[in-house]
């Protein structure tokens, strides 16, 4: 991994300043503290991947700074604020175009859907994020995004949707158990790096361990 510049430390530094502003007040599970964790991700991550570390810490720092389900699910807005603000700051225009690809097509729902960009650091990134979706933070931010929502914690009359389409996740209402099936533990074995993949493993264990625990708790057997 090559070292980042003194210039491009400055517009990491610059960005993280602008993201902790802006995100003030979101939602817990999309707020700063996540965004912290999913760029300590990252820097963890490229202590043994090989990719542009400047890219993908700016990246991580920008992935949520408009994320479209709080934008009326209009998927072009994060993009587009990322790229005002690290044009404003003056970063050239080829990191701009790759963050904005990055962010475009990194997330859960973005995978449902046809993916017409890769590169390592969208890897990188988007183990990063999805990190942070399992485990016991995870767990956290699921039930505390079902109460934002005002949805049930649990309802076993619903059946699962399994391979759902794009659309079909984006508009769900489901109770906040079944994100566990429809996405939370769909994610170990979505991971890119082998970096990614063995961190996975524990916090995807953990996330099967409170289900039986909390089936166990739903049915009185314990």
């Amino acid at each position: 991994m090559a070292q980042k510049t003194s210039s491009q430390e400055y517009h990491i530094q610059l960005t993280a300043t602008f993201v902790e502003e802006k995100l003030k007040g979101a939602e817990s599970g999309h707020d700063w503290w996540h965004i912290l964790r999913v760029w300590n991700n990252t820097k963890l991550i490229l202590k043994e991947e090989d990719a542009d570390a400047y890219v993908c810490e700016l990246t991580a720092l920008l992935h949520d700074i408009a994320d479209s389900k709080f934008h009326g699910g209009d998927e072009s807005i994060g993009p587009k604020v990322a790229g005002e603000f690290l044009a404003s700051i003056d970063v050239d225009a080829n990191t701009i175009e790759h963050v904005q690809n990055i962010i475009l097509n990194m997330s859960f729902k973005a995978s449902l859907g046809e993916v017409h960009f890769h590169s390592k650091e969208l890897e990188v990134v988007q183990d990063a994020d999805r990190l942070d979706a399992i485990g016991a933070i995870g767990i956290a931010r699921a039930f505390n995004y079902g109460g934002f929502k005002n949805r049930e914690i649990h309802n076993p009359e619903i059946p699962f949707i399994e391979n759902q389409s794009k659309e079909a996740y984006k508009s769900t209402t489901a109770p906040t158990i079944h994100h566990f099936y429809e996405k939370l533990l769909l994610l170990k074995d979505k991971m890119n790096t082998p970096t990614a993949k063995k961190i996975a493993a524990g916090r995807h264990a953990h996330m099967e361990l409170f289900l039986q625990q909390f089936y166990g708790e739903w049915d009185g057997d314990r």
